[in-house]
């Protein structure tokens, strides 16, 4: 049902619904510059991003206290916005070895519209409240929503909060009210190129905040060793080679050595480090990591060449 009345007014006065004075002319640029501008939009949306530095970090920190703790990690949203937590989502389990079921996605309008838009989903406050409540208290809900108004996504984080849980929104309004979650990052992207097409430089934005959320807080939790991804799931034919070139590179040894190593390490990429930095076998290089609560840099610390 189209809007009137006061809530089409307070639609209007959203920042992400305005007109950008710089692609007024947008329809009669010649191609190349209307590129331009729109990558040119995207770099001033990561320079916003940047500013918003020290909420992103706040989200990190409570994402991996969550996950530390046993809790999982929702991310939620409506349209662009819901598609970008699905891809978030989906990324974490190969690059960082976390079982699917503890960092996953909710999308408004349910699975088929990741890939077919059903615009409005977005709009149902008490469907996003049923998925709210539906979490632990140990849980942390991130709702995304570029608007900041969303009401599937406003209902979950009201219904989140309800059952105690923790509570995130990644949005590009800057009004954002922070009491809406106990983290509020509001990167202000301001009006896109294409008025009110927020898959734009908003959701540039989104994503890039999402990256640094999901990336810092497996750093916090032991899942990267200096830059490398060393909880890195072989599922595929690249991610076993890089697996191999992730050994290679933290133990020090050549590329024969480092897949000799992971077969004697049941293909994990930490326990086949250690084994060759340390010169333990499998199951001591395992118990010393798990006694060192996974942290490879720990494990790494020293120790006689045997156990």
């Amino acid at each position: 049902m189209p809007a009137t009345g006061a809530r089409a007014g307070r639609w209007a006065a959203l920042a992400t619904e305005g007109r950008n004075r710089r692609s007024r002319g947008l329809d009669a640029l010649p191609t190349e510059r209307a590129v331009a501008l729109l990558l040119d939009e995207d770099r001033r949306a990561l320079v916003a991003a940047g500013r918003a530095r020290a909420k992103v970090a706040r989200a990190a920190r409570l994402a991996a206290g969550v996950l530390a703790n046993g809790g999982d990690v929702v991310f939620l949203g409506a349209g662009t916005s819901g598609r970008l937590g699905v891809l978030e989502a989906a990324e974490c389990p190969p690059t960082f070895g976390v079982p699917p079921r503890r960092i996953r996605a909710v999308m408004a309008g349910g699975r088929d519209a990741v890939f077919l838009g059903r615009e409005g989903a977005e709009d149902d406050e008490a469907a996003g409240r049923a998925q709210g409540e539906s979490l632990r208290a140990q849980d942390l809900l991130v709702g995304i929503s570029a608007s900041g108004v969303t009401p599937f996504v406003r209902g979950a984080l009201a219904g989140a909060r309800a059952r105690g849980a923790r509570t995130v929104l990644v949005t590009c309004a800057a009004g954002a009210q922070p009491r809406t979650a106990d983290v509020v990052v509001a990167v202000p992207t301001g009006p896109e190129v294409l008025a009110g097409s927020t898959r734009l430089k908003a959701g540039s934005a989104t994503k890039a905040v999402l990256n640094a959320i999901t990336t810092a807080a497996m750093v916090r939790l032991g899942k990267v060793y200096e830059d490398l991804m060393v909880d890195v799931q072989p599922t595929s034919a690249k991610l076993a080679d890089r697996s191999r070139r992730i050994v290679a590179a933290a133990a020090g040894v050549g590329p024969g050595q480092a897949a000799r190593l992971l077969v004697a390490a049941g293909g994990e990429v930490k326990t086949a480090v250690v084994m060759a930095r340390l010169g333990f076998p499998a199951e001591a290089a395992r118990e010393r990591l798990r006694r060192c609560g996974g942290l490879l840099r720990q494990a790494l610390g020293p120790s006689r060449r045997r156990p």
